[in-house]
């Protein structure tokens, strides 16, 4: 099941806690470029003080010219005329070159912070135990890292821009209101509270709808990813119908979804656009009123309209920013309930880890009990009971039927999950004081279904690890029999590899993969039988490749065919999840009792056999 979360409204404190604590944390690195931001901030808002202020001389200049009432004269009162309109230009270019600056700075800021946010997230996740990822489709998980920084990245990088000096300019309007006229200044500073707290009351209004909006689009990813994926299967299946339908279910549940978080989104704005229409009609009626009474000059009042019409900018930028913060408020809830999962698994740190041994490890299971966490608390266990021993250097051949507990065998031992009860020991080590790195780095695992990347053939082979020289790279593709493919690369070890292996066949894509786990030199390898579903000449090269693989390791093959076990040194079977038989491959082969050696009979067609002893082969 995946976990969805809460729905209700973030608690104001909550959401600023929590964005002010990603705000330190991604935006400290940046503090060189964040105090030239201020800078140009303080800078720019000074400027946006001034114009007013020019506007009003420039006014009260003309119309004093106008009146006859200037002492220097026309001539005087043109030269001012000219100046002031000079000096009007001056600060107005400069107030948007300077604007320009800040936005492009804040812009840069803001991105790298969420790319790094992104980067952690990635990390983050990718250091999760399979329990989460299982619980997840790739598509939801690609909205969760990308969708959700994305959201929080346009807040990132206007939020010193927009929020801090619009809160600057609005407290330097009412600054100066205040000097002007006390009565101008008080009547703009309790229509400016009042828009303040109209937006800090309906702030968190549109969270909960945000947040289902940012659900929905993580469904339409996970649809869309899970569809994509299986395209062959839906096309062979005639379910491409199928498929459009409930995509236009998922897409209409989107479009209700992000409906109702928009029109909740817009309460802010227009709550705060019809107090700032009530206040202009005020201020307006009032300054006429103290113009004709010749409380002020024209310039004056023109002036306080100016300043009010200055006003409706960090107003409008504060109220955008709050919508913002409803959203980002969302998005921060996601991210910080993504970066508080914790793996099940425990990881050991330098002081109590252990090192595996060199060469090839012993594999030892001891009381192993296990049930998947996503089970029901009644289920029965996926593996009960296991005691297995398998000596360093020696091949465990592993049968059973579909379900039988093989696979989730070999993922305790790379501790994709860990054991409820028992110990799985490598080379004598328990597996969980194991560094995990360290560990995968001691186990190889080779399957039927190959992982490649849409990347070159160097970056699938070290798995974007650019310490590996190439002459190691190229050793390995020989090594697995790659050398002639190789060769007739246009572009050697960096020539591009669609995703998926789609420009290899199917051998090479296998033994690409072998060559992977010849790099990484493992004391201990899991196969998946990957030759099953390849055709013989392939298998024949696979099976060479395997023999140099195989040499000095140990090994546990999960069987799907008898002739794969024929080269083992001892068959483990297992059924309803637990090992019903074990021993050395020749003992069992020999003893006309063993499960084995019934089994292979019946598939050597020596003997007539039921159903269920051949679905030990599944």
């Amino acid at each position: 099941m995946t976990a969805t979360p809460p729905t209700a409204t973030i608690p104001t404190t909550a959401s600023l806690r929590r964005y002010g604590a990603l705000l330190g944390r991604y935006l400290a690195p940046q503090a060189g470029a964040a105090a030239v931001l201020a800078v140009l901030l303080l800078v720019g808002i000074g400027l946006q003080l001034l114009v007013p202020q020019v506007l009003r001389r420039f006014i009260d200049t003309a119309t004093g010219v106008a009146a006859g009432t200037l002492a220097e004269g026309a001539a005087g009162a043109g030269a001012a005329l000219v100046g002031l309109a000079g000096v009007f230009l001056a600060v107005a270019l400069g107030t948007q070159l300077l604007g320009g600056a800040a936005t492009v700075l804040g812009a840069a800021v803001g991105w790298t912070a969420t790319n790094l946010l992104r980067r952690d997230l990635l990390e983050h996740c990718l250091a999760l135990d399979m329990t989460f990822h299982s619980a997840r489709t790739s598509g939801e998980m690609i909205e969760r890292i990308d969708g959700d920084v994305t959201a929080l990245s346009d807040f990132f990088a206007q939020f010193a821009v927009r929020v801090i000096g619009g809160l600057l300019l609005l407290v330097g309007i009412l600054v100066v209101l205040w000097f002007e006229n006390a009565w101008i200044g008080l009547a703009l500073t309790v229509f400016t509270l009042l828009e303040i707290a109209v937006m800090a009351a309906l702030r968190d209004v549109a969270v909960p709808a945000t947040t289902r909006e940012r659900e929905a689009a993580a469904r339409v990813f996970g649809f869309v990813e899970e569809r994509l994926t299986g395209i062959q299967d839906v096309r062979a299946n005639g379910g491409g119908a199928h498929a459009l339908h409930r995509f236009i279910h998922t897409m209409r549940t989107f479009f209700h979804d992000v409906r109702r978080a928009w029109m909740a989104r817009s309460v802010v704005w227009l709550s705060s656009y019809g107090l700032f229409v009530l206040g202009m009609l005020v201020t307006i009626g009032s300054s006429i009123q103290l113009v004709m009474a010749g409380a002020i000059t024209l310039g004056t009042a023109y002036m306080v309209f100016q300043y009010l019409i200055m006003l409706q900018s960090p107003i409008e930028q504060i109220t955008q920013q709050m919508q913002l913060l409803q959203r980002a408020g969302a998005s921060v809830g996601r991210v910080d309930e993504l970066l508080r999962e914790r793996s099940r698994l425990t990881v050991v740190d330098g002081e109590h880890a252990r090192r595996l041994p060199d060469g090839p490890l012993e594999v030892r299971f001891e009381g192993v009990t296990f049930r998947y966490h996503d089970a029901e608390p009644d289920a029965d266990p996926n593996l009960q009971g296991i005691d297995l021993i398998v000596p360093a250097g020696h091949h465990l051949g592993l049968l059973g039927r579909t379900g039988s507990g093989k696979t989730t065998l070999t993922r305790l031992l790379f501790r994709f999950y860990d054991p409820l009860e028992g110990s799985v020991r490598l080379g004598g080590v328990d597996a969980r004081e194991v560094p995990l790195p360290e560990l995968r780095r001691r186990v190889g695992l080779v399957t039927q279904e190959v992982q490649l990347f849409q990347a070159s053939v160097r970056d699938n082979l070290s798995f974007f690890d650019d310490t590996v020289p190439d002459e190691r790279l190229i050793g390995a593709l020989h090594e697995v029999g790659l050398g002639a493919w190789f060769d007739g690369l246009p572009q050697g070890l960096d020539t591009p590899v669609r995703a998926g292996g789609a420009s290899l066949s199917a051998g090479e894509a296998q033994l690409l993969a072998l060559a992977r786990v010849f790099l990484a030199d493992p004391g201990l390898v899991l196969l998946d039988e990957p030759s099953s579903r390849l055709d013989p000449v392939t298998e024949q090269r696979l099976e060479r490749a395997l023999e140099r693989l195989l040499r000095g390791r140990t090994a546990v093959i999960i069987a799907h065919r008898l002739e794969t076990v024929e080269r083992v040194d001892a068959v483990a079977i297992m059924s309803d999840a637990r090992l019903i038989e074990h021993g050395p491959r020749a003992v069992l082969a020999a003893d006309p009792h063993s499960r084995y050696a019934r089994l292979r009979r019946v598939a050597l067609g020596l003997a007539d056999g039921d159903e269920e002893l051949l679905e030990e082969l599944a």
